[in-house]
């Protein structure tokens, strides 16, 4: 499989992370301590909520791109062993992760969240039980909208493809949802979205290339229109 990946945007945001991390953390300890000057209370208040609005600023970007191993890391893992006629780019175009190979093209959205998740087609959301309460709030992003945050992506890389190709129409995108976390756990029966365990995701992207086969010249095409020069 080829990796074709935005170094400079994962230095970049990095570099972002550690710095809202280590201003969250001086903000909140001056929080902290003016909490102890009755005459500085509404001062208090104001940075700590700044403070603890920063750090979550500071969660979402080191989760992504400070931590080893990164999401890109765990995608490329959990692919490995796919022939090089599989290209993943991964922050190359309007999605994060985005796979093209004979089994057509993935829009893989990523989420690291721990426990039993499933789908309530009653709410039409995705629920998490399980994994601990203090990572939850304070050093995990909470497991959100999935479908929504994938139909917006999935809009944006349309977009993308009806003005980067011609013949964007025969470019079928097929959006999948992947947790990363070993402790996750994924009933997705009522999901209108794939959903798999990146323990899985080789093994489902193998299965879509038996039951459809991207044309060889438009693959040819799009790894052309897609790679750096």
């Amino acid at each position: 499989m080829k990796i074709i990946t935005n170094q400079q945007l994962i230095k970049r945001n990095k570099q972002i992370g550690q710095i809202t991390t280590v201003a969250s953390l001086v903000i909140l300890g001056l929080g902290l301590y003016l909490s102890f000057k009755s005459l500085y209370l509404t001062w208090s208040f104001i940075a700590l909520i700044a403070g603890f609005i920063l750090s979550q600023f500071g969660i979402y970007y080191g989760a992504r791109w400070g931590r080893s191993p990164r999401p890109d890391e765990q995608i490329d893992a959990a692919l490995k062993g796919l022939d090089n006629k599989y290209t993943i780019y991964h922050y190359k175009t309007p999605v994060s992760h985005l796979l093209i190979g004979p089994g057509g093209a993935f829009l893989l959205a990523v989420y690291n969240q721990p426990g039993t998740i499933s789908y309530d087609s009653d709410k039409k959301r995705w629920r998490q039980k399980g994994g601990n309460l203090y990572m939850k709030i304070f050093a995990q992003e909470g497991l959100g909208r999935p479908e929504m945050d994938v139909q917006n992506q999935f809009e944006k890389l349309n977009k993308y493809f009806s003005k980067k190709f011609d013949i964007a129409d025969e470019i079928k995108v097929e959006p999948v949802i992947v947790f990363t976390n070993e402790k996750a756990i994924v009933d997705q029966d009522e999901s209108p979205i794939a959903a798999v365990t990146s323990k899985k995701l080789k093994d489902y992207i193998r299965r879509k290339a038996k039951q459809t086969s991207l044309d060889v010249e438009l693959l040819s095409t799009i790894e052309q229109q897609l790679s750096p020069e």
